[in-house]
């Protein structure tokens, strides 16, 4: 079973930037599509960005052109970019497979943006 861990949340200011990781155990993290989800609480999650296992890239239009989803497949990692960050950005972040079958989610990372 893949197990997944998110880091790099935290509290910044509108319009500022961070970055997520999020780290796979299991060597068949590199032939999956992998995404990144989001979730404010009593709400559902949200799949905002997705990446292939060819690096092809896929956004939501909520933070396409904000956003932007990598992956390092040596490092068993993908990545979450985030710029010009809005306060309805304020969620936790999930990463996991976008399609078919999801993984045991991960604990998630906070993401708070202050107005």
């Amino acid at each position: 079973q893949v197990q997944l861990v998110e880091s790099g949340g935290g509290l910044v200011q509108a319009g500022g930037s961070l970055r997520l990781s999020c780290a796979a155990s299991g060597s068949i993290f590199s032939i999956n599509p992998m995404g990144w989800y989001r979730q404010a609480p009593g709400k559902q999650r949200e799949l905002v960005a997705i990446i292939t296992n060819g690096c092809n890239t896929k956004y939501a239009d909520s933070v396409n052109g904000r956003f932007t989803i990598s992956r390092d497949n040596a490092k068993n990692t993908v990545y979450l970019q985030m710029n010009s960050l809005k306060p309805e950005d304020t969620d936790v972040y999930y990463c996991n497979r976008p399609y078919g079958r999801v993984w045991v989610w991960g604990q998630g990372t906070q993401v708070t943006v202050s107005s």
